[in-house]
């Protein structure tokens, strides 16, 4: 189960043949300046909000479609600025740095161990060389961001200040749960029949968890695709903001010894079970100041990230075939 650094999943997408020849054709879909984009990198950049569609109607799902067509390649048209501006300003990366975020985010997923960690990475399509680049690729553009939108970035006392309230205020009426989960996984490019399938599976399994007796545990062993499964889908404990959106809704609404309903997320139908809850008591100011700061540092800069490539889009050339 991903949280915070989500994996980027990539399908092999290309252009359709031509009658004429039997190689693959790879369309463009935008020039930036000398840098071409082509559809399939659009289409892997879509792919798992795609594989998210679950309207009935064919107009709107052709709709949400296009929409998330042109996000993925206004996001890629973007990149592209940026990394010329990271190759102008001769920004760069060490390996360490790569090796940090690498095991932030295996710890952001229950500690992950090497094999497990490649495993989740394989699940989206991706080696740990193509992810290690990928995160590359995320440091240099925070180093871009830092040195072209880091001087308008303030964050004073009173913004800290009014930051820990709202924090210790929602630690007070909170708890965190201690969950287990079993997996039905669901590959990126399932089809809808597929994705059904899976969720049909998955409700099955909830229904034998429920049983009376049943252990949890030695079901997720038994059932669970995820790597979590020889832990009988063991996720430890955890508080909100950690997991993805739609898995912690569905946690932290459930009662202690409860089973939910199968849970959608990148990975496939995931059934849950919280074993226990229990209060937590906020950390003091000077413990939360350097997270709070960074918290409040990433959110002010985001609100000049759309402002600083559209300045980038304005001064380039920017081609949009798609």
């Amino acid at each position: 189960m991903m949280k915070r650094v989500a994996f980027v999943a990539v399908a092999a997408l290309l252009g359709g043949a031509t009658s004429a020849r039997a190689e693959m054709v790879d369309k463009v879909a935008a020039v930036v300046n000398r840098d071409i984009i082509t559809l399939s990198e659009v289409q892997q950049r879509a792919a798992p909000e795609m594989s998210r569609i679950n309207a009935a109607d064919p107009g709107k799902r052709a709709e949400m479609r296009a929409q998330l067509m042109k996000t993925a390649l206004d996001t890629l048209i973007g990149e592209k600025l940026m990394e010329a501006q990271i190759a102008e300003l001769g920004i760069s990366a060490t390996e360490g740095q790569v090796d940090e975020l690498v095991n932030d985010v295996r710890r952001q997923n229950g500690n992950m161990d090497q094999a497990q960690f490649e495993q989740a990475l394989a699940a989206e399509g991706l080696t740990l060389p193509k992810y290690r680049e990928i995160l590359r690729k995320r440091i240099l553009r925070d180093q871009l961001l830092r040195a072209k939108v880091g001087p308008k970035v303030k964050v004073t006392e009173e913004d800290l200040k009014a930051a820990y309230n709202q924090y210790a205020r929602a630690e007070g009426e909170d708890s965190e749960v201690h969950a287990r989960h079993i997996l039905v996984s669901v590959d990126p490019k399932a089809t809808e029949e597929q994705v059904a399938a899976a969720r049909k599976k998955a409700e099955g399994i909830a229904q034998e968890a429920r049983r009376e007796g049943m252990d949890f545990s030695a079901l997720a062993r038994a059932r669970s695709e995820g790597p979590s499964a020889a832990d009988g889908g063991d996720l430890g404990w955890f508080k909100r903001g950690v997991m993805v959106a739609a898995f912690e809704k569905v946690a932290f609404n459930l009662k202690e010894g409860e089973v939910s309903q199968p849970v959608r997320t990148n990975f496939g139908w995931h059934v849950l079970k919280v074993e226990e809850r229990r209060s937590v008591a906020a950390a003091p100011y000077e413990e939360m100041r350097p997270k709070l700061e960074g918290k409040l540092i990433e959110q002010k800069t985001e609100k000049f990230l759309d402002q600083y490539v559209q300045e980038l889009r304005q001064k380039a050339s920017v081609d949009v075939k798609m």
